[in-house]
């Protein structure tokens, strides 16, 4: 069962509720992805949500708490986001170039994750860790699905972590480069990502 991005003891009880939430986190997500953290205030964010500042405490106990949960936020939305592009993958390198393609996609249309994500290392270490821990966590489960489907060569414990943060850090820097600084294709960033997955860069 997913837990409330609010802070503990303080999840919403209706439709309503979460609605509010979701205002919250979407203001959250603009204000501090343009101002950072340290510019970004309580009432700077109410305002944008156009909500009650004692609503706010409704919901969450402090901006680093509101922080927090706008970081775990953000890991599920880039989650939601490419799981549905692995469907249809024709084999396991197909489905990364796909999740690649949909995560520069998500990138394109949320250039402000990576502000977030960035200053998470320091505002939340914990939610930082664990952003890239559970991520790198997925890319294995499906390599070692490829593996026992035959897609793959059979990959070590050890080799098939290396890979999946290797591939999670090549698809951050692309995201960065593609997504964040330019407008290339999606598509045909993907593709060549996945060549050189593929065929590696020996002659």
């Amino acid at each position: 069962m997913a837990t409330s991005p609010a802070s503990e003891g303080k999840a919403p009880r209706t439709p309503r509720g979460e609605k509010t939430l979701r205002r919250i986190l979407d203001a959250a997500r603009l204000e501090f992805g343009e101002r950072g953290f340290a510019e970004s205030s309580v009432s700077s964010i109410t305002g944008r949500a156009e909500v009650a500042l004692g609503t706010f405490y409704t919901y969450f106990d402090s901006k680093e708490a509101l922080f927090a949960a706008l970081v775990s936020d953000m890991s599920e939305r880039v989650r939601v986001a490419v799981a549905p592009a692995l469907d249809g993958a024709t084999d396991a390198l197909d489905g990364e170039r796909r999740a690649l393609a949909a995560y520069l996609g998500f990138v394109a249309d949320h250039r402000e994750v990576y502000r977030i994500i960035d200053e998470a290392e320091f505002v939340d270490p914990a939610g930082f860790r664990v952003h890239y821990e559970t991520t790198a966590t997925r890319i294995a489960a499906r390599l070692a699905a490829g593996s026992a489907s035959g897609d793959l060569a059979a990959i070590a414990p050890l080799d098939r972590e290396v890979a999946a943060w290797a591939i999670m850090g090549m698809n951050v820097f692309l995201g960065l480069r593609f997504g964040v600084w330019g407008r290339e294709d999606g598509e045909a960033v993907a593709t060549s990502a996945s060549r050189l997955l593929r065929d590696g860069l020996g002659a």
